[in-house]
């Protein structure tokens, strides 16, 4: 059923989206007269590497720097890029994805190789399903950009603040997954473009449902600064991106 759902909403999604995607692809290419799109790396279901395919918000070759994690102030993004990031556009063409059977609809971010290799072994457990275009953490997080921007090294940042929570909502999705969810958070996800705020409380309000510990239910809420933690399995905050913490 999950597969099927996945199927019918991505199919009919890219259809009705097409009247917004092909003038912004257009708008990025007249920009640099390259390809509007960017096809991105990232690990799948299982640990398997597939192509990611994106509307590219930012200059050529800009993944050569080294920096996997955006601040919403990175000078690699292009002027049609802040729109574009503004309001998610680059997510839409990832449903081409949930139809190649990549991705699904709902299901924990897919991430770079690099941030996959950091994972601990309970992380780990993320991989045992099919990454989705959204979920809990792709809401919490929308403001990701906003978290960042003003850190000097934006992808220590991010597994210090972002990756330790965005892992657990993860985490939580898979142990609750079902159809029924699935719809709600697409619901939830749409709401979020015309309101936010609305969208964490629906949030909080489904995490309750679901017996959250009261821990996670204040996080999706984002009442507070997010602060430093560390990653689910391990005690250690993150520092360095070098080697492992996975057993």
């Amino acid at each position: 059923m999950k597969r099927a759902f996945d199927v019918l909403v991505s199919f009919f999604s890219l259809v009705l989206a097409l009247p917004i995607l092909l003038p912004v692809m257009f708008l990025v290419w007249w920009q640099d007269k390259h390809s509007p799109f960017y096809v991105a790396p990232r690990t799948g279901k299982c640990g398997t590497q597939f192509c990611m395919v994106k509307l590219r918000s930012m200059i050529m070759n800009a993944d050569q720097s080294g920096v996997d994690s955006t601040g919403a102030n990175d000078q690699r993004i292009t002027r049609v890029g802040h729109f574009i990031r503004k309001y998610k556009l680059d997510e839409l063409t990832q449903l081409w994805n949930v139809l190649k059977g990549d991705m699904s609809l709902v299901g924990p971010r897919p991430n770079v190789k690099r941030e996959t290799d950091l994972y601990t072994s309970e992380e780990r457990k993320l991989l045992d399903v099919k990454p989705g275009v959204t979920d809990f953490a792709s809401i919490v997080f929308a403001d990701e950009g906003d978290i960042l921007k003003e850190e000097a090294d934006p992808d220590i940042a991010y597994n210090q603040l972002i990756r330790p929570g965005k892992s657990r909502l993860g985490l939580f999705y898979i142990q609750h997954s079902s159809l029924l969810l699935d719809v709600r958070l697409c619901v939830i996800t749409a709401l979020a473009l015309y309101s936010r705020r609305k969208a964490l409380q629906c949030i909080e309000k489904t995490m309750e449902q679901l017996n959250a510990d009261c821990e996670l239910v204040t996080l999706v809420g984002r009442r507070s600064q997010l602060i430093p933690m560390p990653p689910p399995g391990s005690e250690e905050i993150v520092t360095s991106r070098e080697g492992s913490l996975s057993c």
